[in-house]
This record gives C-alpha cells, sequence and structure tokens, in this order.
C-alpha cells in the first residue's frame, strides 16, 4: 500500500511537471549593449536577468494570475546605440510580439524606449537609468528603481565628503550625461559644504590616457579626488592613478568599481574607493540581498555588480510580484506596479510618478576587498574608511 500511494505521488508529480512544461511560455523581451561603447558593463545586466529566469522556471515557471508558466527571454544587441535600442523595443512589441519587457542598459537608452513602450501603452519596469529627466518622462507606462538621481548624488556626496573631513577637491568627468548631470548638481553642492573645488576638468568618452589630468591632480594639494567615470574610464583612472602615486584619502569613482572585475584588476590597491551604489548583502534589513548574493555567485563563479546586477534584478523582482496579482494584462500591470508596495533584495520599494521613493540614495566603499554601504548612516553596513 505504501509503494502503490509512492507510485501515485510519484505519477501525480510527474503529470504536473508535463503540465508546466507545456504551458505556453511568457516571453519576456530587451535589447542590451552586448557591442560597443557600453559593452563592459553589459554582462552585469544579462546575468541578473538570466539567473532571475532560471530561479523562477526551476520554482515552477512565472505565475501569471495564479497560472504558472516557464519564462523565455528574448533580447538583440543594441550596440551601445539609444536610437538602436528604440528600435529593438519596437521590434519586440510589434514583430516578435512579446509579452513582456525588461530594460536596456543605460539613461539614454532608457529615455529612448520611453517614447516606445508610452505609444504602445506597454509596462516597463526600469533599472539602470538616473536623471533627473526621467521626470519629465510620461508616467504611466515606465518606472525607475533607482535612487541614484544626479540631484540627490550631489548633496549626498557633498555631505559625505564634508563628514570625511575632506576641504578640498579635484574633479574629472566624462562628457557623457550622466556624468555631466551629476557634475552640474555636484559643485555647487560641495560649494555649500565649504569645500573647495580646484580642479574641474571633462574629458571624452573614449580616453585611452589620463595621465595630464592626474598630473595636475597629483600637484594640486587637493585632500579628494572626484572622478565622474563610466566602467572604462573607471579602470583607466584606477591603473593609471596607482602609476602615478594618486594617494588622496578620499576617492570616489563613479561607475565601475561595483564590477567584480574591478576588484580582481586591482585587488587591495582598489581599497577604499567610494562608488555610486544602495544596494549591499551586508544589509540585515534586507534579508533577499544574501539570498541574491549567494545564488549570484554560485551561478557565475563572481559577485554580482553591486548597482547594475542589484537594480536589473529588483527590476525582475518587480515585475514578477506585479505579474502575480495583474497577469499580463497591460492595463492592470499598469496600475499594479503604479500602486503596490515591492519586496525586493533593496528593501521595499515604491513608487510614486516614475521615482522609487523609498530607497535612499547612498555610497559604496571597498573595504579589505568587500563591498560596503557607508553612506547614509541609516543604512550603512560599515563606517567611511579613509584610505
Amino acid at each position: 500500500m505504501k509503494y502503490l500511494l509512492s507510485l501515485v505521488t510519484a505519477l501525480a508529480l510527474g503529470v504536473l511537471a508535463v503540465a508546466a512544461n507545456a504551458a505556453e511560455p511568457v516571453r519576456i523581451g530587451y535589447s542590451i549593449a552586448k557591442t560597443g561603447l557600453f559593452s563592459q558593463a553589459a554582462p552585469s545586466q544579462i546575468t541578473a536577468y538570466e539567473l532571475w529566469a532560471s530561479q523562477v522556471n526551476a520554482a515552477g515557471g512565472l505565475d501569471v494570475a495564479g497560472e504558472q508558466r516557464p519564462v523565455e527571454l528574448v533580447w538583440y544587441d543594441d550596440e551601445s546605440d539609444p536610437a538602436k535600442a528604440a528600435q529593438i523595443y519596437e521590434k519586440l512589441i510589434s514583430d516578435d510580439g512579446v509579452d513582456l519587457l525588461l530594460a536596456p542598459w543605460g539613461t539614454p537608452h532608457h529615455l529612448n524606449v520611453a517614447g516606445v513602450v508610452e505609444s504602445h501603452g506597454f509596462p516597463m519596469v526600469g533599472n539602470t537609468a538616473a536623471s533627473v529627466a526621467i521626470r519629465e518622462v510620461q508616467p504611466g507606462n515606465i518606472w525607475f528603481p533607482t535612487s541614484a538621481i544626479p540631484d540627490k548624488i550631489g548633496t549626498e556626496l557633498a555631505a559625505l565628503a564634508k563628514s570625511a573631513n575632506v576641504t578640498s577637491v579635484a574633479i574629472i568627468a566624462n562628457v557623457l550625461p550622466f556624468a555631466q548631470e551629476n557634475l552640474q548638481f555636484l559643485v555647487p553642492a560641495l560649494e555649500a559644504q565649504g569645500i573647495e573645488v580646484k580642479v574641474n576638468e571633462s574629458y571624452p568618452p573614449d580616453i585611452s590616457d589620463m595621465t595630464a589630468l592626474l598630473t595636475r591632480i597629483k600637484s594640486s594639494g587637493v585632500d579628494g579626488v572626484i572622478a565622474l567615470s563610466y566602467p572604462a574610464d573607471s579602470f583607466l583612472y584606477m591603473g593609471q592613478a596607482k602609476e602615478l602615486g594618486i594617494d588622496q584619502p578620499f576617492q570616489f569613482l563613479l561607475v565601475g568599481p561595483t564590477i567584480a572585475a574591478f576588484q580582481g584588476a586591482f585587488g587591495e590597491v582598489a581599497n577604499g574607493i567610494v562608488t555610486l551604489g544602495h544596494w549591499s548583502p551586508h544589509q540585515a534589513a534586507w534579508p533577499k540581498g544574501k539570498a541574491f548574493f549567494d545564488a549570484y555567485v554560485e551561478a557565475n563563479g563572481m559577485a554580482p555588480d553591486y548597482l547594475d546586477s542589484a537594480l536589473a534584478y529588483m527590476s525582475c523582482e518587480i515585475l514578477q510580484q506585479a505579474v502575480a496579482v495583474a497577469g499580463l494584462d497591460r492595463d492592470k500591470l499598469r496600475e499594479a506596479i503604479s500602486s503596490s508596495t515591492f519586496d525586493t533584495i533593496n528593501g521595499p520599494v515604491r513608487f510614486e510618478g516614475v521615482e522609487n521613493v523609498v530607497t535612499p540614495t547612498a555610497f559604496l566603499q571597498l573595504q579589505g576587498g568587500d563591498m560596503h554601504l557607508v553612506w547614509p548612516a541609516e543604512a550603512a553596513t560599515s563606517q567611511y574608511q579613509p584610505r
């Protein structure tokens, strides 16, 4: 009898598994900067999307208003071109007939895609986009989970620098929009804190040698260096700063140090670098964070990008929780995303208009081979440490 019961149970589970596998997949589309200027950032986003999809499928599929369906990802290389990204999203919606959308990489791509999703009334949760310009985007079909908006970054970074006893800084900035927008708000915020800006220089996105800029910084006598950089130029800065003996106790790089390869390339030399990011697996108040970190390391053999991987995964969590309530109906999905509070690896997220109004603007620091939140105090997992 016991054997018969076990056999019946096994058969029943087998039938359920077959039924789940036979369900129509939920096709989810996105574009990514697989090649081109921003290609160094793309793996952080792709791996987060793929981890989420594999976890959902391993658990039996995506809950679509009570029906379990497998997830299928559909993506194209936008070659780091925002205009091409918009064309791809048009294709995903009109030609490929995807059921859901995930976001591309970067602010210009998001802003270009925003018009496409608006014209089709197709809800999309963004992730790696941060600009005051998002507030000009028509609300209702796109949302931005990041708290890293340049006007807030400027105020908070200046406050962190002041708390670290910085009296003067040198700023170098990529000419790309995100860096320049940060520069616009950062300089007056530093001046309001009584911090002197002795160097303020911009450089092209394809810069291959920072020697002249760093030599000027070295002779300027500043005690803080702020590089408003993207991943490629953050790597360049770190390598050449080491060669030239840039040793200021406060050094900030905008985007790049959260990538595992950055620490792999520079090891102990990178300790003390401060960077943009509002997630850490060490924050006990966000219990999902450590589970995500462990799963990512197991799947990829390295730590996630504390900024882009975390944001990409958060956007998947938000979409997943909204679909469980609203299914694939776009009107219901739009309402669910706009009005709900979501439980994510970065704690609760809630939107007002297009913005996340819960997550604090924050900064991370590499400490002893690990990444910790050091600002603001209410989110910090460690105290700031001078280099």
